[in-house]
């Protein structure tokens, strides 16, 4: 007999039902999905681009529309997939224990790549210009804008040619403001608010630099949505009065 490894049967595993899971033409659940558990019911939608991906300075639409259906897109179909598989699972007493925390694995990057990838969409399309609430909570703990844009756009060259994300976050824990390194989908500061993301992956901007990862950090400082950030920002001090 052939073994297998994990990654060969959790590919198998989502891949069984990989058709049976979608929602139907008009957009709506099945009857099996309406009947699940909320957790499981695998009925996640792909938002649109908040913006007009031709109008984007150094960044061309082409590109945005591959990251956004491909990408993206993707992630929201495997969300779905895994959340249902993770029902049906649940009822087989037999299965390994290693193949339920391989799916469990899945979800979670999955959800984080669907949730980053959507708040990264979310604060493109604006004029670059940081003001408002962000740009004073940036003064206040990097000391000027300019130090913010350093230490941010160096975090994004450290990660190019490879993969990850810049999250310049609010930590409700500890209340301060950082730029954060992560390697993938699944990480993150805990206890924190995203207010800005970058995308390092290489699909964010292979078909218009190639391997020059900095130029299209540069290129992604001129399209921030700081109306966006601004929004963020406020609502994460909101929250961290109550």
């Amino acid at each position: 007999m052939n073994k297998i490894s994990r990654r060969e049967a959790i590919t198998g595993i989502i891949g069984a039902t990989a058709g049976v899971v979608t929602l139907s033409a008009n957009g709506l659940a099945s009857p099996e999905q309406q009947n699940a558990a909320m957790a499981f019911r695998g009925t996640h939608q792909i938002k649109p681009l908040p913006f007009d991906a031709a109008k984007l300075k150094g960044i061309s639409e082409k590109i945005v529309k591959s990251h956004w259906e491909n990408n993206y897109g993707g992630s929201v179909k495997a969300l779905n997939v895994v959340e249902q598989r993770l029902a049906a699972l649940l009822k087989e007493k037999d299965l390994p224990a290693y193949l339920y925390g391989d799916l469990k694995r899945e979800e979670l990057i999955r959800t984080g790549s669907v949730v980053l990838h959507e708040k990264y969409f979310a604060n493109l399309g604006g004029n670059g210009k940081a003001d408002g609430t962000a740009l004073k909570m940036i003064e206040q703990w990097f000391g000027s804008y300019e130090n913010w844009e350093t230490e941010f756009k160096k975090t994004g060259n450290a990660l190019g040619g490879g993969s990850g994300w810049v999250i310049m976050a609010f930590s409700l824990h500890t209340k301060e403001l950082h730029n954060y390194w992560a390697a993938d989908h699944a990480h993150n500061a805990p206890f924190s608010v995203p207010l800005l993301l970058l995308d390092m992956y290489e699909h964010s901007y292979h078909m218009d630099y190639g391997a020059a990862a900095a130029k299209y950090v540069d290129a992604f400082m001129q399209n921030v949505n700081w109306e966006e950030v601004n929004r963020r920002v406020e609502m994460a001090q909101k929250i961290s009065l109550i």
